[in-house]
């Protein structure tokens, strides 16, 4: 007859022992940098003296199981690099955005469902990575697209329908990942980003593009325009089959510039949904 151990009512904190063993190790060597990557974390208040390290520049606590992040993360000011990745937050604090030197955010592989008031505050932000949420235009706010430093911004595997004309305002955006929403149609405003260099809209319900597009420096070796898995018209998808640049040069034509105001007018119902996102891993309760 086998013996079952007994069970213990003692919390098991093994995991949280590595967290604080990394903490004091950070201390003592004066570390700038925290790696707490898959440490089985369910809250970063539970971590003791991580807010008091006002020296780290970055911080990455990806691929654990935390759901809110606190308020006292902005008291590490000289924070350049923050990785969220991977977790259950389903929203930030407002204080986050005060934080005067990061350059990089990622929040990707979450559960967001909006952006706190006055998100777009950043001052030096670069690049933004919020792929993998519930996120669309109604739930931006209304400051996101004054962060005129962002240099790459990833939206992709979201909820957007619309992209918003107030796109055109990242005067130095070079990447924009739009790829697996809902987009419908994208504004006319995206060819004011002549920074730009790469453009993924596949699989969306796109049926055609702006011709302002066409003006876009998006047919160089060092260039990547993606736009597979939309529902083109004829015209277009014909052009995708040869390549991009034949899309772009298409864009700028005056045939096209002709059917696209048609289009436009005519306001057909878009093509329907074709991704069921009921069983998304951001969706769950």
């Amino acid at each position: 007859m086998s013996h079952q151990p007994p069970v213990s009512c003692i919390p098991n904190t093994g995991k949280m022992s590595k967290a604080k063993k990394v903490i004091e190790e950070a201390k003592e060597n004066n570390n700038p940098e925290i790696d707490l990557v898959d440490k089985g974390l369910s809250s970063l208040d539970e971590i003791p003296g991580l807010f008091n390290l006002a020296n780290i520049t970055r911080l990455s606590v990806s691929h654990n199981k935390i759901q809110i992040v606190p308020a006292a993360l902005a008291n590490l000011a000289n924070l350049e690099i923050l990785n969220l990745a991977n977790n259950y937050i389903t929203e930030l604090p407002v204080s986050l955005s005060s934080l005067p030197k990061l350059r990089i955010l990622n929040v990707s592989l979450n559960r967001l469902n909006g952006l706190p008031r006055g998100f777009g505050s950043f001052p030096v932000l670069e690049i933004l990575d919020l792929t993998y949420n519930n996120l669309n235009e109604k739930n931006l706010p209304g400051n996101f697209f004054i962060m005129d430093s962002l240099r790459a911004l990833y939206l992709g595997d979201n909820d957007f329908e619309y992209l918003p004309a107030e796109i055109g305002n990242l005067k130095n955006l070079q990447i924009l990942s739009m790829r697996e929403n809902d987009l419908i149609e994208v504004p006319r405003e995206l060819g004011q980003l002549a920074r730009l260099r790469e453009l993924h809209l596949q699989g969306n319900r796109l049926v055609v593009l702006p011709p302002e597009i066409g003006s876009l420096d998006l047919a160089s070796n060092k260039s990547v325009l993606r736009l597979e898995g939309n529902f083109w018209v004829p015209h277009i998808e014909d052009q995708l089959k040869l390549g991009p640049s034949h899309v772009l040069d298409y864009l700028r034509s005056e045939t096209y510039k002709v059917l696209y105001s048609r289009h436009m007018s005519a306001k057909p119902a878009p093509p329907p949904q074709t991704l069921d996102k009921s069983k998304k891993a951001s969706r769950a309760a």
